[in-house]
């Protein structure tokens, strides 16, 4: 914002309240009410703003309080914001940044633990990038408004206490790249968000077995980084995709026929996906922990995939 003075931001409590996890604190005092707009409980009603605001030259951060209430404003991100550069010929560019905290959280309830990766994914005309680090956190966000299309980044709810110390100086990281978080041999192991967390927590079981998995936050969820997932798949002949999203047309799901259009031949074994059930997330903390992935199962299935 203070790099481009046509940066805005807007959403529910946004402002001088600092987003309800404090993403944007300080900002309202900082550059005023008109660029840290708060806005009424009506999330087609801004999001078509910010849409109309970027046709005209701005470059909205619109902030969804929780990706599930983004529901309410899908119209405007497919009819609009995906399509409007196409069925205008090219005269309007959109710039916009949408982002919000998503995923299965503690005990936040059916309505408030969706994961919505895949809804998006599917709209034409729109880049999206899922954050898991503070370090890409502020690369993406940075890469995502400086972009002239329009991205959606997703932000998990359970990864806001993360620290890390990153670079004084400026950086971006590129919307369309993986991140190689641990080189291996034996199976590549795809994931992105949260879950990025709990396959490191299992490898290091798999490395005590004798294993020897390749970690990739695949970031880029639209368009897939297929040049560092090819590379991996080439390597190890194995993979095993982990994901928070659901089962049944996820992110795994196009992950998955995407590795076997282009790397089929270079497969030892089938392609195994864990997700989320197909089920509301229970309220109750023992059964919500058995709706998500957990360690231990990524574990049994580089075991199975291995043998």
């Amino acid at each position: 914002m203070e790099r481009d003075p046509s940066v805005c931001v807007m959403g529910e409590d946004v402002g001088h309240y600092g987003g309800s996890y404090k993403v944007t604190k300080g900002l309202a005092t900082k550059f005023g009410d008109l660029r840290v707009l708060d806005t009424p409980i009506a999330e087609n009603s801004f999001t078509g703003m910010g849409i109309g605001a970027a046709m005209t030259g701005l470059t909205p951060v619109v902030e969804g309080m929780n990706m599930g209430f983004l529901l309410l404003a899908f119209n405007q991100i497919s009819n609009n914001c995906g399509m409007l550069h196409y069925t205008s010929g090219g005269q309007f560019t959109i710039p916009i940044v949408i982002r919000g905290p998503g995923g299965v959280g503690r005990q936040l309830g059916a309505e408030h633990s969706q994961r919505l990766e895949s809804y998006f994914q599917s709209i034409p005309g729109i880049q999206m990038v899922a954050c898991s680090t503070p370090y890409n956190a502020k690369g993406l966000m940075k890469a995502a408004i400086r972009s002239e299309n329009p991205v959606i980044l997703f932000e998990h709810v359970l990864l806001y206490n993360l620290k890390e110390r990153i670079p004084d100086e400026d950086y971006i990281c590129n919307l369309e790249e993986a991140e190689m978080v641990r080189p291996g041999e034996h199976v590549t192991i795809l994931t992105y968000s949260r879950m990025r967390y709990h396959v490191m927590q299992a490898a290091k079981t798999l490395v005590n077995k004798g294993y020897d998995p390749e970690v990739i936050d695949i970031r880029s969820l639209k368009p897939f980084d297929l040049y560092t997932i090819g590379n991996s798949v080439k390597k190890t002949h194995r993979v095993l995709i982990v994901e928070e999203c659901m089962r049944t047309s996820g992110i795994g799901a196009s992950l998955t026929a995407a590795i076997t259009e282009n790397f089929n031949d270079y497969l030892d074994a089938p392609i195994m996906c864990l997700s989320s059930q197909d089920m509301p997330t229970p309220y109750a903390g023992t059964l919500e922990e058995w709706t998500v992935v957990q360690p231990a199962q990524i574990v049994t299935a580089v075991e199975q995939l291995c043998q």
